[in-house]
């Protein structure tokens, strides 16, 4: 397993390089500067993860922003299931995106759990900011 997470590492930095592999669109919820700090830090593992935080920073505050504004729209019994919903939905997402770092999978384990962290986050942000609309 760690040999094909530094593999998949390798190739997806080559491809990156070649401008092969392009930015993640910004339908996907996450920021253009995200985008652009992700390319500027050019397959370096400690520039990948300190923009994975910050964008992590931001698709948290985003995520916590959409809970409020959903729960305080509901009534008190659904605000309460919401409320639940939610607890279990961040034990499955740490639980998820912490096996994503494999103690043999070297440091690529480490991007893509970070990875996961920030693209999850991202997307149950956008559920509950679609559930607004309901």
């Amino acid at each position: 397993m760690a040999a094909f997470l530094r593999h998949s590492l390798a190739l997806l930095l080559t491809l990156s390089a070649a401008g092969l592999v392009q930015a993640q669109p910004t339908s996907d919820g996450l920021t253009r500067q995200y985008d652009r700090c992700m390319d500027q830090s050019e397959g370096v593992t400690q520039a990948m993860v300190e923009c994975m935080g910050q964008e992590y920073d931001i698709q948290d505050a985003r995520l916590n922003a959409a809970y409020r504004q959903l729960r305080a729209n509901l009534t008190d019994s659904r605000a309460t299931q919401l409320r639940d919903v939610q607890r279990l939905w961040i034990q499955w997402r740490d639980a998820n995106c912490g096996f994503y770092n494999d103690p043999e999978g070297g440091t690529l384990a480490r991007v893509l759990a970070n990875e996961c962290m920030v693209t999850t986050t991202a997307q149950r942000a956008a559920e509950l900011e679609q559930w607004m609309q309901y």
